[in-house]
């Protein structure tokens, strides 16, 4: 039976109205409401999204600053580097805050210049001494600096002498009851808010003293500086061969200026800004030597030199270092005084055994019973010390070699008996 309530079509049409406009009424507010929700999310998204670049853009910058603090770290007032003028002879003051560190301290003759020194520039107490090698021009008032200050820890390096200067130094050591530490390569210590590091000596044994120079590498900041000794071409080489950071803002020249020292390779790999020499004037061994002077001058590398310059303070606040003088010249001496005997700046050792470090006058002559100071002894031009045997092994590879009356040499300046053929 067919439904009479929809036979007519008007009615159905009717009664669908109202529902298909509900229906469409619906719609329309559906898709408001998803419009707008779309909106609101995409509103949370857009903000969810900025603060994801903020984020990002904070990590950024945390990692600029994480960089700039492995590039140099964090680094607190300034550090002073006193490259202090000894003469024909080493002695380098460093100040980070209250910490202090000394490299050397000058011949026997400079100790009383040293002492002084460092008691005007406050120093109370040194958390580090370093005698590079047992030569008297760079341990020479190292006695008398350990009897008058505060040690926390004093370096040698692993050789020994039978000088009177290295056993005054000895001596004065035991006598504050310190321990020597000897170097370990790679090994850092701090110094206030600066870091110094260990480079050398790398061998156990070398034929020539200069080589077992204890060679270190300091950073404060961005800013770093290297301390040679009288390290030579072969030390460096090794130094070299162990490829650890070297680049350095200021590079200590290596034995006062010596062609033996300061080998290209060295340079370049090192890079400097600015070269130290310390030098005497009118030296008896043409310090600094015209090829070290010519490779300083083709790198465009500023030199300050002890000889012109007197004493060299160099200040870093971690980004920047400035200095107390004008710099010096690229000049050198045109040859070493090798024959005429004349006066030296650098003391000579007594024989008794009794230390000199009092002593300021430019020249000493050393006690020897007559049949001693006449004895023929061997010296070559760049060197310190003097031989009894002209076939020893530490002269095999000099090419000139020269003679005297032991009394004649020691005042040439030649003051070290050679470890080796003399007893």
């Amino acid at each position: 039976m067919k439904n009479k309530r929809f036979s007519n079509p008007l009615r159905l049409i009717i009664f669908l109205l109202p529902v298909l406009v509900f229906i469409i009424a619906l719609g329309s507010n559906m898709d408001t409401n998803l419009n707008s929700n779309s909106n609101l999310t995409t509103g949370i998204n857009q903000t969810e999204n900025k603060d994801v670049i903020d984020k990002n853009n904070l990590k950024i910058t945390d990692v600029s600053a994480n960089n700039t603090e492995e590039d140099g770290a964090k680094v607190t007032g300034n550090l002073k580097v006193h490259f202090i003028n000894v003469g024909q002879a080493d002695s380098i003051l460093i100040q980070q805050g209250e910490h202090n560190m000394l490299i050397d301290a000058g011949n026997n003759s400079d100790s009383d210049l040293v002492l002084n020194y460092l008691k005007n520039q406050g120093v109370n107490k040194l958390d580090y001494v370093i005698g590079t090698h047992p030569h008297e021009d760079h341990i020479g008032g190292l006695d008398v600096v350990v009897k008058n200050f505060s040690i926390d820890k004093i370096f040698l390096s692993k050789v020994t002498s039978n000088t009177a200067t290295f056993k005054d130094v000895i001596a004065s050591i035991k006598d504050k009851k310190l321990n020597i530490t000897t170097p370990k390569v790679d090994t850092s210590y701090n110094l206030g808010t600066a870091t110094w590091t260990i480079l050398a000596p790398n061998s156990a044994t070398y034929d020539e003293i200069n080589n077992y120079s204890i060679v270190i590498r300091l950073k404060y900041g961005n800013n770093s500086f290297m301390f040679t000794g009288d390290a030579e071409s072969i030390s460096e080489g090794e130094i070299l061969e162990k490829q650890l950071d070297l680049k350095s803002d200021v590079l200590k020249i290596g034995h006062h200026g010596s062609s033996s020292s300061t080998s290209n390779s060295f340079l370049n790999k090192v890079s400097p800004k600015y070269a130290i020499i310390s030098v005497g004037k009118n030296n008896d061994y043409g310090h600094p030597h015209k090829p070290t002077m010519e490779r300083l001058k083709s790198k465009g590398i500023t030199v300050y030199r002890t000889d012109e310059c007197g004493t060299i303070i160099a200040t870093s606040d971690g980004i920047t270092i400035s200095f107390n003088t004008k710099p010096g010249s690229y000049s050198y001496s045109s040859s070493a005084s090798q024959t005429s005997i004349t006066n030296n700046s650098s003391s000579a050792t007594n024989s008794s055994g009794s230390s000199s470090g009092t002593i300021s006058s430019s020249k000493v002559t050393v006690s020897k019973p007559s049949t001693e100071s006449i004895r023929t002894v061997y010296y070559v031009p760049k060197g310190k010390s003097y031989h009894f045997n002209k076939n020893c092994r530490t002269l095999s590879r000099s090419k000139t070699i020269l003679s005297g009356a032991l009394s004649d040499v020691i005042n040439l300046g030649y003051s070290d008996p050679c470890d080796v053929c003399v007893n």
